[in-house]
């Protein structure tokens, strides 16, 4: 049974129509005598599309039970069972509720096709998964429903259903969208001018992008080659070399005369011989083509015009932007004699893509890098003297061996040995034991004998051709040992880079660890990163490097002294990009390690790019967790604020209501009440000031040798009388802290456990002996426990409890906004404790204070605990009032 086909209509937003037209296309299907039904179709409460349900067959729904209501989902079964050739099914992203067959409505249109069934659906752009984060950042809304972008392009059609945003705004304030109720906030929400432009506009987009797969997918299909300029694409061709900047800006420049269109920059990877590619540049350059919205390609090919056109024609583009050759003007012009260098073959073959030669700087100044000795100085110091030797001696045994003088043989035995020669000394040597032995040869053996004199054209040309032959075997010797080195150097920084990112990535510390990598390939002493101080102005004269540098990483042995200067002593500085630079102390490279070095430079501008995302990240965590702690501040202070000051308000109206008049006692009720709602509002602005110095990492003690009894007496103030045992023995150490942080600590603990622990007893037990027996992070520690009896907290939710903004069960009822176990815990943090919470023997809480033994001088052993004093309303005032308990951090 062949598949069936989907046609999806798409729209920007709610409301564009596209269930408008999916059914109306429905009714044109039945006239055409179509055997259409509807397996599931929403009106939305509007009334235009439910009067198109009207005259079509619908299958009717299932219902499905979900925690207590009923919902409505297609009947998959029923529709397989009717088997109609189309099928209806709206909203193509659904989530099927739980009970159904499958989790996607996708999925269930997908069993359909599978059928043989036609299906006609619907999805707006917000649904497709590649763009949720796009549209939740312009809405502001999430969506929960999305569909797999490559679900949707495996449609056999998609009608895209577009209508202005002015319309569709129109059409929602004429009621033809939403119930009048909702038309509002609609209007001032998602259904903003502006939000449906950006939907608009991303709809389009990616219809575009669909287009264009399916234009490329019928050129393969049909086999044309030659682009058709549907869309203006530029290909800039890349070298690898410096002049690429220039390139892709001509490109970009280019791009902006047009409305619309893209930029690719591809680089093709082969051995032109005009000069190596550098990681350096090409990475520069994907940034940079990155930053101006194209994207980056690299392909690799023998002919590199073939490849970079090859390349052009497959995205294709309209247009090629190549660079004027480096080469100088002779090696250019002999180029152009054997069939034209890689420009010229661009503009030969290209056909009917526009090719643009744009000159750079580098043009024509040649860049070949010296030519190394491949074969080493031993080898090529061995070779001219053989070159010098072999053929006097040759000819010495040729005056005994061949009496008669043959040319013929004098030429094969000379030119046998100008052949050992360019295997052992390369080039240059065997191009000197072939003049040499071609003068050996005019003396000795050819006509007449004696002199350089040659009498017979045809021993001109026998020595000419043995000349030639000699020089062409010493070029292909060189050059397949060069190439040969190349390949084993090729090898070997292949395998090196290949253990640099797997070093760097098993590494905690990776710029450590690519530095010393370094030091074992490059065999230095040292290895560090230098970057440009950022409060320094780069704008020094050209040429002088009187900036400021900052040392950021590294290994071996660096020297103050190479750090203070900036690595400038260093004997091999490589530039990773304008603020930052790689340098390695302790001899220099040779030209061949430059290479490498380049690429350990790349590694580490990545590794560094990588740190400052990672930071970057860290920082948007932060201010997202912020933005998350103010969101629920205004959430909770809305009522919690509200309350003591209409208790305020309230008592001071009544106060001075003239005709009201009040006995004493009254009097003093109201002004206990003003006095209680001041303490109530000042307990929660301290709390809210104290959660945002934590937040903002402000909070910073001022720690000294504190004694506990030194700040319980006045964290028990708020506490009424008699609720809390103190139970400390006289020899408790003293901690390190904060004594006012610790004083809030412990108020906002104990206060905590007598609004959630009403009826049980409360204990403080402190550590004695001398020494605790904890430790902290391997150091003594002092302890206090606060111990209740009452209802307790799950061991999962002990973590929970500490965050801010929580309460136990969200109870509304209690006072206070969820930050008292928050903010203790901060400080205790801060003074480098910890706060931990325990499951009490039989019931209840025990919160646990752990702070470091201080290392000063112990206290007067004749002190003794001073008693618990009684609160006084003054110092009422200016403590933590208790914040809901253990629930979830108090408040």
């Amino acid at each position: 049974m062949a598949r069936g086909t989907l046609r999806i209509f798409l729209g920007a937003a709610p409301g564009v129509g596209k269930t408008y037209e999916m059914l109306e296309e429905a009714h044109r299907l039945g006239k055409r005598g179509a055997d259409v039904v509807v397996a599931f179709a929403m009106d939305h409460g509007r009334s235009e599309t439910r009067a198109l349900l009207e005259g079509l067959e619908i299958v009717p729904p299932r219902r499905l039970p979900y925690r207590g209501t009923e919902f409505e989902e297609m009947d998959l079964d029923a529709v397989l069972a009717r088997a109609p050739e189309t099928a209806i099914v709206d909203e193509y992203a659904h989530s099927n509720v739980p009970g159904s067959r499958n989790p996607k409505r996708w999925q269930d249109v997908d069993e359909l096709l599978e059928a043989g069934i036609d299906v006609l659906s619907t999805v707006n752009i917000q649904h497709l998964a590649s763009l949720g984060d796009v549209v939740s950042a312009i809405t502001d809304v999430r969506q929960a429903e999305t569909v797999p972008d490559d679900v949707v392009r495996r449609a056999d059609q998609i009608h895209l259903v577009d209508i202005s945003p002015e319309l569709l705004r129109q059409r929602l304030g004429d009621g033809k969208i939403y119930a009048p109720e909702k038309i509002d906030a609609a209007l001032s929400n998602y259904f903003r001018l502006g939000n449906l432009t950006a939907l608009r506009e991303l709809a389009l987009l990616w219809l575009a992008d669909r287009v264009d797969e399916g234009l490329a997918k019928y050129r393969a299909e049909q086999g044309i080659e030659e682009s058709w300029p549907a869309r203006e694409r530029i290909v800039v061709g890349l070298t690898g070399g410096p002049e690429g900047d220039v390139l892709i800006r001509r490109g970009a420049r280019i791009l902006t005369r047009v409305n619309g269109g893209d930029l690719l920059a591809v680089h093709v990877r082969v051995a032109d011989g005009v000069a190596s590619e550098s990681p350096q540049a090409l990475e520069a350059q994907r940034h940079l083509i990155q930053d101006l919205g194209g994207s980056y390609h690299i392909v690799t090919g023998e002919d590199p015009a073939g490849a970079l056109l090859d390349f052009a024609r497959s995205v294709n583009a309209t247009q090629i932007v190549v660079g004027i050759s480096r080469r100088k003007k002779v090696s250019a012009l002999l180029e152009n004699l054997l069939g034209g260098g890689v420009g010229t073959r661009v503009v030969r073959d290209s056909g009917d893509i526009d090719v643009h030669m744009v000159s750079h700087p580098l043009g024509g100044r040649g860049s070949r890098p010296p030519r190394q000795r491949d074969l080493g100085r031993v080898r090529m110091t061995v070779g001219f003297v053989l070159a010098v030797a072999l053929p006097a001696v040759l000819q010495l045994l040729l005056l005994f061996l061949n009496p008669g003088r043959n040319v013929a043989t004098v030429m094969l035995v000379q030119l046998s040995g100008s052949i050992a020669v360019a295997l052992v000394g390369g080039l240059w040597p065997a191009i000197l034991a072939a003049l040499w032995s071609s003068l050996l040869v005019n003396y000795f053996s050819t006509p007449p004998v004696g002199n350089l004199t040659i009498s017979d054209p045809q021993n001109l040309l026998a020595l000419l051709v043995f000349v030639g032959v000699s020089a062409a075997v010493a070029v292909v010797v060189d050059v397949s040992a060069r190439r040969s080195k190349e390949a084993a150097r090729a090898r070997a920084e292949a395998a090196t880079l290949s253990d640099l990112a797997r070093s760097a990535a098993g590494s905690d510390d990776m710029l450590r660890a690519l530095l010393e990598q370094a030091l074992g390939v490059f065999q230095v002493r040292g290895a560090a990163v230098f970057s440009l101080d950022d409060s320094q102005d780069d704008s020094g004269p050209a040429g002088a490097d009187d900036r400021r540098w900052r040392l950021t990483g590294t290994a071996g042995d660096v020297t103050k002294a190479d750090a203070d200067h900036g690595g400038v002593n260093g004997e091999n500085i490589e530039e990773i990009d304008a603020s930052t630079r790689l340098v390695l102390f302790g001899r220099i490279l040779p030209a061949s390690d430059r290479r490498l070095l380049g690429a350990f430079g790349v590694h580490l501008a990545a590794q560094l790019e990588r740190q400052q995302l990672v930071a970057s990240r860290r920082q948007m965590l932060r201010l997202a967790e912020s933005n998350t702690i103010r969101t629920s501040l205004l959430r909770a202070v809305s009522h919690d604020l509200r309350t003591p000051l209409a208790g305020i308000k309230l008592a001071v109206g009544g106060l001075r209501h003239d005709g009201a008049r009040y006995t004493p006692d009254e009097q003093k009720e109201l002004l206990a009440t003003i006095e209680e709602c001041s303490d109530r509002l000042d307990a929660l602005v301290g709390n809210l000031l104290d959660m945002s110095r934590i937040s903002a990492d402000a909070a910073t003690p001022l720690l000294r040798p504190v004694r506990w009894f030194e700040v319980i007496p006045d964290a028990l103030r708020a506490v009424p009388k008699g609720r809390v045992r103190v139970e400390l023995p006289a020899n408790m150490p003293e901690v390190d802290a904060d004594a006012g942080m610790l004083e809030r600590v412990i108020a906002n603990i104990v206060e905590n456990a007598v609004k959630y622990a009403p009826d049980s007893d409360i204990v403080l037990v402190g550590a004695g002996g001398g020494l605790s027996p904890v430790a902290l992070e391997g150091r003594p520690a002092g302890e206090l426990r606060i111990i209740d009896h009452g209802r307790g907290i799950p061991a999962e939710r002990v973590v929970e409890m500490f965050r801010p903004f929580q309460r136990l069960d969200d109870a509304p009822q209690t006072t206070g906004i969820g930050l008292g176990l928050a903010v203790a815990k901060g400080f205790t943090d801060a003074m480098g404790g910890t706060l931990t919470a325990e499951a009490t023997p039989g019931g209840g809480l025990t919160m646990v204070i752990r702070l470091p033994l201080s290392t000063g001088a112990p206290f007067d052993a004749d002190h003794r605990q001073a008693p618990v004093q009684p609160q006084s309303a003054v110092a009422r005032r200016r403590r933590s009032l208790p914040l809901p308990g253990y629930g979830a951090g108090a408040g």
